[in-house]
Order: structure tokens, then sequence, then C-alpha cells
């Protein structure tokens, strides 16, 4: 899933591709470099983003989901947690809603979901971007985790949401701190087995992953965000490796090409 963010203040790409001519170029990229999805965002939920308003949002994305469309081939996801946005999202070609609120912010926009027969990716975040990285705490991270994304699941299914069409994002980054992210890493495996539908996972970029390579980069602290791409790439492999079906990244090309890789080891052995 590559990463189309049409937003002024995204962590890492931040107003790159506000203008939709650069938008759709970028989406395209992705495509070309391997990305078997779109996801196209047209609010930031960086730690600290302030929220952005429907006529504004729906403004950033439909016209890039528009053009993407025209596009054959390459399914569109509309990241928002907003009924209106993702309701004209999916009349401008998306065909699954990414929603980091998982319904919890406007229920409704799960039988928006539900009415467009469309998928439906469910995110655990604890709190609201501004305030989730302030001090995120968890008895048991996964198991938090785990019985979150299982609830908001369940309500997606009582929405009318067919199974099938429902995946899960365990919202790395999200009010997590750098153990937390590593905990559920390093137990993904369990969390695949416990929801029950496929789970996405977006390591790519995060803020983790550069307090944990800022030894190794060069620089005095952690590296930015557009170099933290081959730790991105481990946090990928690791993941695909431990069940994960699809990984949420911003450079494309490598993702793939350890997809394709991974998948050839498979069936060699």
């Amino acid at each position: 899933m590559g990463i189309v963010n049409v937003t002024p203040d995204s962590f890492s790409d931040g107003g790159r591709f506000v203008d939709p001519d650069r938008a759709v170029a970028q989406g395209r990229a992705l495509a070309a470099a391997g990305a078997d999805i779109l996801d196209v965002g047209g609010e930031s939920t960086r730690p600290g983003a302030a929220p952005v308003d429907e006529a504004e949002e729906r403004r950033r994305v439909v016209p890039v989901l528009e053009r993407l469309a025209l596009d054959p081939g390459i399914p569109l996801s509309v990241d928002t947690t907003k009924p209106g946005v993702a309701a004209a999202g999916l009349d401008a070609g998306a065909v699954i809603v990414n929603d980091v609120s998982a319904g919890r912010r406007h229920p409704a926009i799960l039988e928006v979901a539900a009415d467009a027969g469309a998928g439906y990716l469910a995110m655990h975040m604890r709190g609201e971007p501004a305030t989730m990285q302030d001090d995120p705490r968890y008895d048991d991270v996964v198991a938090e985790v785990g019985d979150f994304l299982v609830s908001r699941l369940e309500a997606a299914r009582a929405a009318g949401i067919d199974d099938a069409a429902l995946a899960a994002d365990l919202g790395f980054g999200v009010g997590k701190t750098t153990e937390h992210n590593l905990t559920l890493l390093a137990r993904l495996d369990e969390l695949c087995d416990r929801v029950g539908v496929p789970v996405v996972v977006g390591p790519s970029r995060k803020r983790f992953l550069g307090a944990l390579t800022a030894d190794t980069a060069g620089t005095v602290g952690p590296p930015p965000p557009d170099e933290r791409d081959d730790a991105t790439l481990a946090a990928v492999v690791w993941a695909l490796e431990r069940g994960a079906r699809v990984v949420r990244v911003h450079a494309a090309r490598p993702a793939a090409q350890a997809v394709a890789l991974l998948a050839a080891l498979a069936e060699a052995s």
C-alpha cells in the first residue's frame, strides 16, 4: 500500500503533494514501483496534528482519487475518519475506506462502507492526534490493541460490512512509545491470529525507527523521516514474516522487492 499524502503537514512529506498534479504523479510513481494499493489521505494523523474540516479534506482528496481511478488495475483507498469524505472518496473511485479511528469518531462511516460494499480498514489509535503521544500507557499493549481491534471489527460487522472486506491496522507510532511499538512487532504473530482478518502494518519512516537508528545514521540525533527507509524495510520484512498481509509505505520499490523475495523463498521451501 503506497502512501499519497495530500496534506501540508504530514510528518514525512507534508506539503510535497498538496498540488493535485504532483499527488497524481506520486501515486502513479508508487504504482510503477510496485504498490498494489494507493492510499490517499487529506488529513494528517502525525502527533500534534490539528483536525481538518470536511469541506477542505474533501477538496484535497477527491480530485486526486478521480484522476487515479482512471488508471486501470490499482485499487484506491481513501484515508479518512469522516463519513462524508469517505462517501465522496468512494464515489470518486476508491474501493477501500482506511479509518484511523476505527469508527469511534464518526460511527456512520461504518454504514458508508457497508452500503458501498467497500473494504474497511480499522486502525488502533489511543486518543486523538493532537494529544496521543503526550504520555501513552498500557498494562499490556498486545492484549489491549488486540481487544480494541476485535471490538471494532465486531462493530463493523454489525454495521453490515462483510467479513471478507475487513482488515486491521495495529497503529504503529500513534499513541505508542518506542517500547510499545517494538513489543507489537515482536508479538505480531499473536495479534494476527487474534484479530482473524488481514493485518496491515504501517511502520514507514515512523519516529520510533529514527530513535532506534540514531547511533547509526551519521547525524546528530535521529535521522529525518526520508532517511528512515532502510529501517522501514527491516520492519517490513519482519512483519511479513510474522503474518502481516499488507505493508503501508512511502517508498514502494524496496517493499515490493521484499515481498517478491519472500514469496520466492516460501515457494522454494
